[in-house]
């Protein structure tokens, strides 16, 4: 089903979550090959784009086919998140800019006062959603979680201060920043934020599956729903969601060689995209989590973080590959 936040029209109702040091460009291209409606970037600083940091500038790097696309922002402050928004904005071009009200992690939270550290603050949160709507001339959103601990869950107060500043679209994560990850979400939060906003609300949490993507929508009645760490190896989940939102279609299973043919993809276009070193890194991280789960993995792992070419990276995927297809063989052999 297409949807809008505000002028921007959003093909279906799947969307990409802002996951740090993952949703690169290489991350985000496979993901929007299979279909994702709206694609987020992993969150930056608005002080790091203050001072032109330059590994910021490389997270920044995107291309039209991505369309549409969220660039997300982390900070506290109005005058720096005015900047940085600007600058977003003159430079990058995206579609939306989003605000992080959500990131749990120390650094973020308690070190710098930004993230879900805004949820302790509504009325500043207001300002900052104000400062940024007021600053560019495309629709502004923010991603929050249910609030900071069990006895301060304030998601929609929160909502309402974002939607009355000006903002076009909502994410709600319903977990506290002290659950973290740690425990279910609740999705009735979701529910409790779209009933009180009129707004688009895009639900997050624990869509591990297309059947949890159509429960969550029929649960919440939210405009659509945002998948982040269940991508991981595993891509194939955001077309399934969208065929199956679209039409019932059933998912199919992913075969092994379709695992390591796209660990492979994700390798080259991490080459093409990111310096060499961080290059090898990523394809590392992303070549494990194509693999996990397989048959007989478990010694592969510290061997591929030995790794720093992607030449050694994929014989290692060619030598498990044609492992795995003697080991069906066999198993026909004996049945």
């Amino acid at each position: 089903m297409k949807w809008k936040i505000s002028n921007v029209k959003i093909e279906n109702q799947v969307v990409l979550a802002p996951m740090a040091g993952i949703c690169d460009h290489a991350f985000r291209s496979i993901i929007k090959s299979m279909g994702c409606g709206l694609i987020e970037t992993e969150m930056v600083s608005d002080k790091a784009i203050m001072y032109n940091n330059f590994k910021t500038q490389e997270m920044l790097f995107m291309k039209d086919e991505e369309r549409p696309i969220s660039q997300q922002i982390f900070g506290c402050g109005t005058d720096s998140f005015k900047i940085a928004s600007e600058y977003i904005y003159e430079n990058m071009k995206p579609d939306i800019i989003d605000i992080n009200m959500g990131c749990p992690v120390k650094k973020v939270a308690i070190k710098s006062k930004a993230g879900s550290a805004l949820l302790k603050d509504p009325e500043k949160a207001g300002k900052i959603v104000e400062t940024v709507v007021d600053s560019v001339p495309i629709p502004v959103t923010a991603k929050i979680r249910s609030g900071w601990d069990e006895n301060n869950i304030n998601a929609v107060k929160i909502a309402k201060i974002i939607e009355n500043a000006g903002a076009s679209a909502i994410t709600v994560h319903p977990r506290t920043r002290h659950q973290r990850y740690d425990v279910k979400a609740d999705w009735s939060i979701i529910k409790e934020v779209k009933d009180n906003v009129s707004i688009p609300v895009i639900g997050n949490g624990d869509i591990r599956s297309c059947y949890d993507a159509k429960k969550m929508l029929d649960e919440t009645g939210c405009d659509a729903i945002m998948i982040g760490r269940a991508t991981l190896g595993n891509p194939w989940l955001i077309k399934q969601c969208v065929d199956y939102l679209n039409n019932r279609t059933k998912p199919k299973k992913v075969s092994v060689e379709e695992k390591i043919n796209m660990a492979k993809k994700h390798a080259n276009i991490l080459e093409e995209t990111l310096p060499k070193k961080l290059a090898i890194s990523r394809m590392r991280t992303q070549t494990a989590y194509y693999m996990k789960g397989m048959y007989r993995t478990v010694d592969i792992k510290p061997r591929l973080f030995k790794m720093n070419s992607k030449e050694e990276i994929f014989e290692l995927l060619d030598d498990y590959l044609s492992s795995h297809k003697q080991h069906l063989r066999e198993l026909v052999k004996q049945n």
